[in-house]
Formats: structure tokens, sequence, C-alpha cells
């Protein structure tokens, strides 16, 4: 059954015939395997075209900055469907995937469109802050939390936020998105009540625009980051098993308040 118009029935990522593939236009074996690192790879394939030294060291300094977060929900569910399924290494790199949501990892995404909406409104605006205090006064009227803004640890600063503006600085790509993050960042007490410090949710989104990397594949990025270390949570769950201690945990740290019989004693703990 055909859903919605499909005139157009082409790719232009890949092709092959029997002596050679071609990604994005170019020879696989002859001008990439080999000659291009894999950050370069990812760039090419999501914009069509090589990145520059600028670009390449933007894109690289953003999936070091969040593959790895330690003991997180999406590790935590990685592991322990490891450890239940063994066999299965790609069920539990996809079970740690599918937790990646608008509170983990998929901030980045609700950032970057608030930042993206900031600067473009900013363009035909004397003061990006003003656009920055009716947007953010719109989105707590609607009771909207600030994507890439407030972190339960570091309250001051992100040193990660921090850092990946310094490359963006450094590579001279920094440019209006970063701007927008950093008005947003200033304006913040005065709208909500009290300081939110930017956090690597909204630096990632604000150098990748300002570099050239496209909004629609912002999600991209942390996903890809952060599979690699669902890689090395799941190589260690394999000779450091600790999958069923962190499914024991959360059963200890949950109380039963359901019915239960005269005389029940609960014996789980």
């Amino acid at each position: 059954m055909k859903i919605g118009a499909q005139a157009d029935r082409a790719s232009a990522i890949s092709t092959s015939n029997e002596a050679t593939i071609l990604v994005r236009g170019r020879d696989l074996c002859e001008e990439l395997i080999g000659r291009i690192s894999f950050t370069d790879h990812v760039w090419l394939l999501v914009t069509g075209e090589l990145p520059n030294e600028a670009q390449r060291r933007v894109l690289d300094a953003a999936l070091v900055a969040i593959a790895e977060h330690g003991l997180v929900p999406s590790v935590q569910v990685g592991r322990m469907t490891l450890a239940a399924a063994p066999e299965a290494l790609q069920g539990a790199v996809a079970a740690g995937l599918l937790g990646c949501g608008s509170v983990i990892l998929g901030a980045a995404e609700d950032a970057g469109r608030l930042l993206d909406e900031v600067a473009s409104r900013a363009a035909s605006r004397s003061s990006m802050d003003d656009v920055a205090i009716e947007i953010i006064r719109d989105y707590k009227e609607a009771r909207r939390a600030i994507p890439g803004y407030g972190h339960p640890l570091h309250k001051g600063y992100d040193p990660r936020a921090r850092r990946l503006l310094g490359v963006a600085k450094e590579t001279g790509t920094s440019g209006r998105h970063v701007e927008a993050a950093q008005v947003i960042e200033s304006v913040l007490p005065e709208i909500v009540g009290k300081p939110l410090a930017m956090n690597v949710s909204a630096a990632i989104p604000a150098i990748l625009l300002d570099a050239g990397y496209p909004l629609l594949a912002l999600k991209g990025a942390p996903l890809l980051a952060r599979t690699a270390s669902l890689i090395a949570h799941l190589l260690e769950e394999r000779s450091r098993p600790i999958g069923f201690v962190l499914s024991h945990a959360g059963a200890l740290a949950i109380d039963y308040d359901g019915p239960q019989p005269d005389g029940f004693v609960r014996r789980d703990r």
C-alpha cells in the first residue's frame, strides 16, 4: 500500500557495481578507507561533503564530550539486557539507545532548535538579548523546560560546555549559535529567578550548528557517541558483570505498597 507521495525514488548516499563502491560520490576504497578518519566519514555521510579541519575538530570534540557519562539509565538497561541475553550484543546496544530521549541525550536536539530559533529571529532584530528574553518567557509561560541549561552536579558551569566553546573559538567557527547559547544563559536568572548554567547539551548544538552541521541531524551526534560508550560498558559487562547487581539494587531501592495478605513478610531484601 502506498502511503504519501513517492515521486522521488532515489538516494544520494551510496551505490556500487562489481568493481567500485561509491559513498557520497567518492570511491570508498580509493578515496576514503585509510585516508580519512571516522569523524570525517560521519560528516561526509551526513552533509555530503568532507569537513575542513575546523569542522573535523568541532565534530570530534562534540563526540568525545558526550560519549561517556557513567551508569546513566541507558547504560544500565544495556548492561542488564546483556546480562539477560548475553548472546545479543546488538540487542543490548539497541536497548541502551532506545533509552535516549528528552532527558538523556535528546536534549541536544531540543537545545539546538531553541538556539536556532533565537539566532534566526535575532537576524532581523538589533538585540539578541531581547529575542532570547521573549522566547525564554514563552517557554516559562508554557511550563516548558529550558533544554541545555541546568545540571544536578555542575552548578556554576559545566566544564565540558566551557571546553567545547573553547574549541569553537580556537577553530574560528564560533558564531551566532554560540552567541545565542551565551545570551540565553545570561538572561535566565532574570526570567526563571535563578542561574542555570549552560550544560553540554546546549554547547554541542551551538558549536555544531556554527560549524555547518545540519539541525535535523543533531540527535544523531550524541547517539553515535554514546554507542561507543555502550560497547565499552557491554564489553566490561562480559568480563566484570554488574547487570544483575544493578537489577537487584533497583529492587532493593523500591518499597512495595500494594495489597498483601495478613502475615506476609517480604524476603527480597
